[in-house]
Parts: C-alpha cells; sequence; structure tokens
C-alpha cells in the first residue's frame, strides 16, 4: 500500500518538529517535505507533489488561506488539512471557502490529528467535532433541531448509508469495513450522490447531511 505523501506547513520550526515526530511513527504516512511560509508552500507542492498539505492558517505574510487558494486553484487534487490555534467561525469558513478538506485545531489529541490526515486523503471531510457546530449554524436556523432524517431526495438506501458515514468523517475503508464492500464502491457511491444531488465538494456534502438530519452536530 503506498503511503500518504505530507507536506508540512507552519512557520515555527518547534511545531514541525514535533508533527515529524508524530507522523513518522505512523507506517501509512512518510513525510515528503516542510515549509516555513505561504510561498513556501506553494512552491513545495508544486515540486513535490503531496497528497496532504497540513496548512497553518497564520504566518507572516502570505496566509494559510491564501496559500491554500492558490494551491487548489494549481492543484485540485491536493487535500489540505488546516491545523491551527484560531478556533473562531471566520477563519473556518475561510479555509474551507479556500479549498481546505478540514479544519482542526493544535490543541487536539494526536490521535485526531493522524485520523483527520487519512480522511483527508482519501477525499472526504474532516472537520473536529466542536467546530462542526459552524456548519450547523449555517444550515439551520437557531432555534431548529433536527431529531429525524427527512428526505433525501432520490438516494437509495445504501447511498443514505454512505453519505451518514462520510458526513460522520470515516474514510473510505472504514465505510468499506462497515458496509462490507470495497473502497471503490464507496467512491462510485459518493460520486452518483453528488451527482444526483447537485453537489460539488465534500463539504456541500456535510452540509446537505447535516441540513437531513443524517448526522447529529453538538
Amino acid at each position: 500500500m503506498s503511503k500518504i505523501r505530507l507536506l508540512l506547513v507552519d512557520d515555527h520550526e518547534i511545531v514541525r518538529a514535533g508533527l515529524r515526530m508524530l507522523f513518522l511513527a505512523e507506517p501509512d504516512m512518510t513525510i515528503v517535505g516542510e515549509a516555513g511560509s505561504g510561498p513556501a508552500a506553494i512552491q513545495a507542492v508544486a515540486e513535490l507533489h503531496p497528497d496532504v498539505v497540513l496548512m497553518d492558517v497564520a504566518m507572516p505574510g502570505m496566509s494559510g488561506i491564501e496559500a491554500t487558494r492558490r494551491i487548489k486553484e494549481s492543484s485540485p487534487d491536493t487535500a489540505i488539512l488546516a491545523l491551527t490555534m484560531y478556533e473562531e467561525e471566520q477563519y473556518f469558513f475561510e479555509m474551507l471557502n479556500a479549498g481546505a478538506s478540514g479544519y482542526i485545531p493544535k490543541r487536539a489529541a494526536p490521535d485526531d490529528l493522524v485520523s483527520a490526515i487519512r480522511v483527508v486523503s482519501q477525499g472526504n471531510v474532516f472537520l473536529y467535532a466542536s467546530l462542526a457546530r459552524f456548519l450547523l449554524n449555517e444550515v439551520l436556523p437557531a432555534h431548529e433541531t433536527r431529531t429525524e432524517p427527512s428526505s433525501t431526495e432520490g438516494l437509495t438506501s445504501r447511498e443514505r448509508e454512505v453519505l451518514t458515514h462520510i458526513a460522520e468523517g470515516k474514510t473510505n475503508r472504514e465505510i468499506a469495513d462497515v458496509l462490507v464492500i470495497s473502497p471503490k464502491t464507496v467512491d462510485r457511491h459518493r460520486e452518483n450522490i453528488m451527482q444526483k444531488l447537485n453537489l460539488h465538494s465534500r463539504v456541500e456534502l456535510v452540509k446537505y447531511a447535516i441540513s437531513k438530519g443524517l448526522i447529529q452536530v453538538e
């Protein structure tokens, strides 16, 4: 099995050193490079072609938000996971709108970060539980709470199952194991779901699942 190729982006060397130690212990991950600024990250992506960029949000000069936007323009298949000390709604949406596939605070447990890397490397969205409420606030009025799933127009029962697992942040392999199907079949279901619902990104997929009550966000 090929390893997940990581690029670490943070303007603090001590942070990158800690991340390096964490990921070196993971047999399915390899660090292909590091960058201490937005421009350096853009250049590194062009040269190294990582699968996942772990991106700091606030850096001197070019922010991680702008670096994310430029990387996604030139390398749309590269997944970007925001790792930051900022948990404000503004930064959360700016990173997702720039093209990030996930957002996780630096206070998160190491196991959560490792899981997030695996999730976004497979084309899925990872949202840290305490931050996912921002999406809930966007798709539902503040006073409304869904307890029962509403209609999921045109989806088969299996597609609804796959959608729910994707929105919960499971990897393709985890979904495949639960449903006893292949990861390729999971991918095919996801493509069909997005086509049927006219959704264009994984974030839209998660928003849809929340709005239909398929998953609960605390």
